[in-house]
């Protein structure tokens, strides 16, 4: 089953809430959010997680160790296994294990225990992997454990990183340019140590904040690109005036890197209501439709995000062209 990142969010909050303790192999290329997922899962639900990288670990690690016992030799369980509460046990890199792990981790999966180990009833049992296709030195999956897992296959989408880089502060440059060019999210390169994902990105935008180069973790290539495009930031429009209700005489510009980057721009540095509404108002009035659903649905997830997304619905009520603007979005929003 492929979905986006947003839609396996949807799919693995619905396991939970419905408590369908169903093992769940969760596919997809290196760097897309697959482990985040999992954990913002647990965290939304109260869950505690537990993280085994079974490509580090021996079978012996995950049996435990025999001690002999009245002569009898007994398996002592490793103390990183679960024995209370509720939560998600997450064996990740699960197909980056030999085979030898991946048969001890099947008994695991298959039934929910190890020796005299069992996995306690309030938890889930997921795990995730690449592809082959991800050039990943990855081994075949045993045909008997893939047939006891629900399969997902996440891949990279533009919207879903958006909205989860608008919650977690992006840098406006950043998101402006992967809007322009959203072909660079996500580009695997073998042949390089450093490339462009949804992961690093995110820790691109750490390093862009204090100054420092974001090569070293998307590639040359697109670092190069990213500086082309922060350099043509000094042709931007007065966003400030505009915000301000003072925009009246600056036009939307005509380069296409400028129209994300002035999009992204209003969407982002709207301070209140009263600023998102003037940007919103001056690009209804100055861009095509297509600049103007790009600005309101950036502009309606960091609403959303703080609660405010009904405050501006009542200062909109007034302008019947945005009005009518705002009710078509919601309608999609509900979709």
């Amino acid at each position: 089953m492929r979905m986006t990142p947003e839609a396996l969010s949807r799919f693995l909050q619905r396991l939970v809430e419905h408590r369908l303790m169903f093992s769940t192999m969760i596919w997809g290329a290196p760097g897309i959010g697959k482990s985040s997922i999992v954990v913002q899962t647990a965290q939304a639900h109260d869950l505690d997680v537990i993280d085994l990288r079974l490509s580090q670990l021996a079978p012996t690690d995950l049996r435990g160790l025999p001690v002999a016992e009245h002569g009898v030799s007994r398996w002592y369980p490793p103390e990183f296994l679960p024995r209370e509460g509720r939560g998600i046990l997450f064996l990740d890199e699960l197909n980056l294990a030999p085979p030898a792990m991946q048969g001890m981790a099947q008994q695991l999966i298959l039934d929910r225990r190890i020796g005299s180990y069992a996995v306690p009833d309030g938890w889930f049992i997921w795990a995730a992997g690449n592809r082959k296709e991800d050039r990943a030195a990855v081994y075949d999956m045993p045909a008997p454990l893939a047939n006891r897992f629900i399969h997902l296959m996440v891949e990279p989408h533009f919207e879903s990183f958006k909205a989860y880089a608008l919650g977690h502060g992006i840098h406006e440059h950043l998101l402006a340019f992967l809007s322009f060019r959203p072909g660079l999210l996500h580009k695997l390169d073998p042949q390089q140590p450093a490339w462009p994902s949804p992961r690093s990105w995110m820790v691109a935008n750490d390093l862009y904040r204090v100054g420092l180069d974001i090569g070293s973790v998307v590639g040359a290539g697109a670092a190069a690109e990213f500086a082309s495009f922060v350099a043509l930031y000094h042709q931007l429009p007065d966003v400030a005036s505009i915000l301000n209700g003072n925009g009246g005489h600056i036009m939307f510009p005509s380069e296409p890197s400028l129209r994300y980057a002035i999009t992204i721009a209003l969407a982002m540095r709207a301070n209140g209501l009263q600023e998102s509404y003037r940007g919103f108002q001056w690009i209804a009035e100055k861009a095509t439709t297509e600049w103007v659903q790009l600005f309101v649905a950036d502009l309606f997830r960091l609403l959303r995000s703080r609660n405010e997304l009904n405050k501006l619905a009542a200062l909109v009520d007034r302008d019947p062209r945005l009005k009518k603007m705002f009710q078509e979005y919601m309608k999609l929003l509900t979709h």
